[in-house]
């Protein structure tokens, strides 16, 4: 990703990531140009990956999944290839909506969610503590969003 992000990038991704539904029209206008450079800026950004997709953004109550917790896993064996296939089995599981490796007190930091706290419990019990190679779990519960996930700052774009 050798992209060189200009200021007009940057009011493209502000944009888009506020209403990435925006017509090249409309986000032109936004960002004051013209729709042609505006269309060519947006693919450029496609194309060299910084721009990664467009998703629609859901309310996780709203279908049903009422619990939201992190995992923090430490597992037994800290080589590259025990690494790997823990990531690759935990990848598969759909109540496990973001994964990351960290450094720490534990290997991985999993975002977990679940209808209740019922269906949690038995996902915790039944399904991730039965993956081979976990040596520890730690679940901490989100009580209340206070600022969910909504988009990069891009102010560090460019720099």
């Amino acid at each position: 990703m050798d992209a060189t992000i200009e200021p007009a990038d940057v009011r493209i991704l502000e944009a888009l990531q506020e209403d990435g539904r925006l017509t090249n029209q409309a986000l032109a206008e936004k960002v004051g140009l013209s729709t042609s450079p505006s269309w060519r800026r947006v693919r450029q950004l496609e194309e060299t990956g910084v721009i990664q997709g467009y998703k629609a953004v859901l309310d996780r109550r709203a279908i049903g999944l009422g619990v939201l917790a992190f995992i923090r896993v430490k597992i037994d064996s800290h080589s590259a290839a025990e690494a790997e296939a823990f990531a690759a089995e935990v990848s598969r599981l759909d109540e496990v909506v973001a994964c990351y490796s960290i450094a720490g007190d534990a290997d991985f930091l999993l975002q977990v969610v679940s209808p209740d706290l019922d269906a949690y419990a038995d996902f915790a019990m039944s399904t991730l503590r039965r993956l081979p190679r976990i040596k520890e779990m730690q679940t901490t519960f989100v009580l209340k969003e206070i600022k969910p996930f909504d988009g990069f700052p891009l102010r560090f774009a460019g720099k």
